[in-house]
């Protein structure tokens, strides 16, 4: 299962199972799980760890140095989940020192052509990047975001589950759970209604969802007032508990 052209480390750990194709370089400190596929000419370096049944592509660059000014070659990781689809020319980054040393990835998430995940981001599962989507450092992507074609994220942002970034949209602010957000930069266009009812969200949760929506995020009045108006729907529905979580947590300000 491994090419003979392929160069690999003595201390990389490639399960039984896994697949390397040819010319591939696999570094020292690379753990490779059960079942995952290494396309040709693919350069992973570690230490990064990655789980079973992932398929990279061709050229895909993972767990390089960050692109960190500060990076000064101390020891910092990647860990990839299960299931993932990598294609080609995509670039996942390990962390640093200053951002706790660890990008982190889930499990079975599509990361098309030319993605970027730079140093320390955390991304969830069930994501979705498409062509040349980008996530600058210390980016946070919540579970079954879906990022558009050439969408960007500022770093220190984060993008909430069931959000969706549009096509070439650029995210300077944190993108609330469940919404849709457009532009550069991004601006909120309403709730993620098609995504949400392809997940199965029902129709009185979609609808309380965007009263959230309307009240905290178009309200001209003051942000505490308006969450406090809320209270009554949150209690019958978690995801608008979330929803204001969200925002009262956020550092960065949200994507109005």
């Amino acid at each position: 299962m491994i090419h003979p052209t392929a160069i690999i480390d003595p201390s990389a750990d490639v399960s039984d199972g896994a697949r390397i194709g040819p010319y591939a370089v696999i570094g020292p400190e690379v753990s490779i799980g059960r079942g995952t596929d290494i396309g040709p000419h693919v350069v992973i370096k570690g230490p990064t760890r990655i789980g079973e049944d992932n398929r990279i592509y061709q050229f895909a660059s993972i767990g390089e140095d960050p692109q960190d000014l500060k990076y000064d070659g101390e020891r910092t990781e990647l860990v990839i989940g299960n299931r993932n689809r990598v294609r080609e020319y995509a670039t996942i980054n390990r962390g640093t020192e200053g951002g706790g040393g660890v990008t982190r990835v889930g499990d079975d998430n599509l990361f098309m052509a030319y993605i970027h995940i730079a140093h320390d981001c955390v991304v969830g599962s069930n994501t979705v990047f498409a062509n040349g989507a980008s996530l600058a450092g210390h980016v946070k992507v919540g579970d079954y975001a879906i990022l558009a074609g050439f969408a960007c994220v500022h770093q220190f942002c984060e993008v909430g589950e069931h959000a969706f970034l549009g096509l070439n949209a650029v995210a300077n602010r944190d993108v609330v759970p469940y919404t849709l957000a457009v532009g550069s930069y991004a601006e909120a266009k309403g709730i993620n209604k098609t995504g949400l009812r392809r997940r199965g969200f029902d129709d009185l949760t979609i609808a309380a969802l965007h009263r959230a929506y309307m009240t905290l995020l178009r309200q001209h009045g003051k942000r505490d007032q308006a969450i406090a108006a809320l209270q009554t729907v949150a209690k019958g529905h978690k995801e608008v508990r979330r929803f204001i979580d969200f925002i009262e947590g956020s550092e960065r300000g949200v994507v109005r």
